[in-house]
């Protein structure tokens, strides 16, 4: 199997997931609901799935799709102001097409680059419970199952939680669990690196607890381990 035909096959089962009844309910009401800004959109609605290259050796992290952003368009963190955050980064770095993404048609790619979640549902008040949570932690594990990651990006403490667990598991991290914040990295089997970052939401963008050069820092870091060690190789 190619690494696009698998990265396909795991896409089409998280877009086709059921597992969260109240999480479904919410996605499509707000796609019936809309919002004023949208109403000649025709909403996503359902899951969201992983975007980016099949390949990826930088695998981001976040938490869920934004009810008005991805679960509008229908590509993570796609439509909303987060992403414009996101992609810009990426697009700084050398891992994005362009700077910014509005519709999952509009011709962005990712260079070496993917991007998940720790649901791929939007739940209310951003949120999802524990057991929602747990619910898709089956598509994070394919997700590091299919891609030859190097590099893991936490996007919040939610999703440090989730990859620390998940690296944990994988027995690329022993020892003591590090703790999340911003810049904080962990090294693990193979020479792979986990970084932590703040969350590009508006609570931390708006209030200047992430600011642009501190979100720059986190992907050049990860451009930097990659070089070093395929110059190492």
């Amino acid at each position: 199997m190619s690494d696009s035909t698998g990265w396909n096959f795991l896409n089409q089962d998280i877009v086709a997931c059921e597992r969260c009844p109240r999480l479904l309910a919410h996605c499509q009401h707000v796609a019936a609901e809309k919002r004023a800004a949208f109403r000649d959109w025709t909403y996503w609605g359902k899951p969201v799935p992983n975007f980016g290259d099949p390949r990826a050796e930088i695998l981001i992290v976040g938490l869920a799709p934004a009810a008005h952003g991805a679960n509008r368009t229908g590509r993570m963190f796609t439509g909303d102001r987060s992403g414009d955050w996101l992609y810009r980064a990426l697009h700084e770095a050398g891992l994005a097409s362009q700077p910014g993404s509005v519709s999952r048609d509009d011709g962005l790619t990712l260079r070496r680059t993917a991007i998940t979640a720790v649901c791929h549902c939007a739940p209310p008040e951003n949120l999802p419970t524990r057991d929602e949570q747990a619910a898709c932690r089956d598509w994070l594990t394919r997700t590091f199952d299919l891609l030859p990651t190097r590099v893991v990006i936490a996007l919040g403490q939610i999703a440090w939680q989730a990859a620390v667990e998940e690296l944990l598991r994988r027995g690329w991290l022993s020892g003591r669990k590090p703790r999340f914040s911003h810049g904080q990295e962990a090294n693990l089997a193979g020479g792979r690196l986990l970084i932590g970052s703040y969350h590009p939401s508006q609570q931390n963008t708006f209030t200047g607890r992430l600011t642009e050069p501190m979100f720059d820092a986190v992907f050049a870091r990860a451009s930097r381990h990659l070089n070093e060690a395929s110059g190492s190789n």
